[in-house]
């Protein structure tokens, strides 16, 4: 009797660890964020064990979990929807079936999913596709990169941009009746970061004469010099992205090394050594006060210097966008960017916007006070949130009003 009372017991603490996540007062549809963190929660604890025990890999597991929601690339009485390649990257085109009298817009996207799972196949992306394929009469570039661990950075970003690079040469355009200046690059999250990097790295491609009309960031990755921002500290177990998550997915992009999940995760992974790039993410001087609250900033000066060394790709621009200068920043294009409270990407999307202002750049920046990272993902039964919607819908608009 004893024994069934101590393991029911370790099973009841076990399922409300696993389940239970304490959520803020002003979220919208509550019981569908629980269910999320009951879905999530224990796959992620299999997956931390079987990665400990050198069974599957974490992102395996996820990337798994995550595919059961991949839909069928078909045409339907709106789209017609294509796979194909550009530069030998796979993407999904989406073409609307309504006429046009003059050239169309044209959207390329990269999906989320911390460079290391989903796809242009994941309901929620395709759905975003075909809405603004269908809604903006424009074709829509879904790109599939590769992913990480298989294929470490910068495979995803050479993935992103060689397909980028292809469908703005002006024969494919006028193939597709694209009006070359009316070209916007987009992404959320992990994909956020690519079309940030993807967007720098046109401003300097000589062999490039069509350049992006805009670029829309949702919730973009765009450094990871300094993983203890207000926003990482104060959402580092909110569900959707905690800080651990995220530190792992920065690592896996570059590398094969638990150690580096940990160091990031403690931001012990930089020392003052890049004292030239910190400024760059340096939150006390770039985010607005109400953001900073009580938090004071520690300067990463006391970290590990053997990750830098060993792992010097972590400060390639075409990996963190946020660590360039404003020359460089000066040059892009009207940029619309989507942030949300509860995540631990929020500064670093507060940050870029400052940034982007003070070198001149026109930036729409949308901040939603009561959201949750990925929540424009949440778009589908039975998750699906008015709020995700609401916030698709907004992109949608602005898309519409300014491409």
């Amino acid at each position: 009797m004893a024994s069934k009372l101590l393991f029911c017991t370790i099973a009841a603490i076990f399922v409300a660890y696993c389940f239970y996540k304490p959520l803020p007062e002003n979220t919208e549809e509550r019981w569908k964020m629980t269910l999320l963190s009951w879905i999530f929660g224990p796959v992620a604890l299999v997956a931390e064990f079987t990665d400990m025990l050198g069974i599957v890999d974490y992102m395996d597991i996820m990337k798994l979990v995550i595919s059961f929601s991949n839909v069928p690339a078909i045409s339907d009485e709106n789209v017609t929807v294509t796979k194909t390649t550009f530069n030998n990257v796979t993407v999904h085109l989406y073409f609307p079936k309504k006429s046009s009298h003059t050239q169309r817009r044209a959207m390329i996207y990269f999906h989320g999913g911390g460079w290391c799972m989903g796809s242009p196949d994941m309901k929620a992306y395709d759905l975003l596709a075909r809405w603004v394929a269908h809604k903006l009469n424009a074709v829509v570039v879904s790109v599939d990169y590769r992913l990480a661990p298989a294929n470490h950075f910068p495979a995803p970003f050479e993935d992103a941009y060689a397909a980028t690079k292809y469908f703005l040469q002006k024969g494919i355009l006028h193939l597709y009746n694209v009006d070359p200046e009316r070209v916007c690059v987009s992404g959320d999250s992990a994909g956020g970061n690519l079309a940030a990097a993807v967007t720098q790295q046109l401003q300097e491609d000589s062999e490039i004469d069509v350049k992006p009309k805009v670029q829309a960031l949702i919730y973009p990755a765009l450094q990871n010099i300094d993983l203890d921002t207000p926003s990482y500290r104060d959402n580092r177990d909110m569900p959707g992205l905690s800080r651990k998550s995220m530190a792992r997915a920065w690592s896996t992009y570059f590398a094969t090394d638990k150690s580096l999940i940990e160091a990031m995760a403690s931001n012990i992974h930089i020392t003052s050594e890049s004292n030239n790039l910190i400024k760059f993410a340096n939150w006390s001087n770039l985010l607005p006060e109400e953001l900073k609250k009580d938090h004071v900033y520690h300067s990463p000066k006391d970290g590990r210097s053997e990750f830098l060394k060993k792992y010097p790709q972590i400060t390639d621009p075409r990996a963190a966008p946020l660590l360039v200068d404003d020359k460089k920043l000066s040059k892009l294009p009207l940029t619309y960017i989507i942030t949300c409270m509860y995540d631990v990407l929020k500064d670093d999307g507060f940050m870029y916007a400052a940034r982007l202002k003070h070198a001149g750049v026109q930036v729409i920046h949308d901040h939603y006070d009561n959201a949750f990272h990925g929540m424009m993902t949440l778009i589908t039964s039975p998750t699906e949130q008015s709020l995700g919607m609401r916030m698709l819908n907004n992109y949608i608009i602005w898309l519409n009003d300014n491409l």
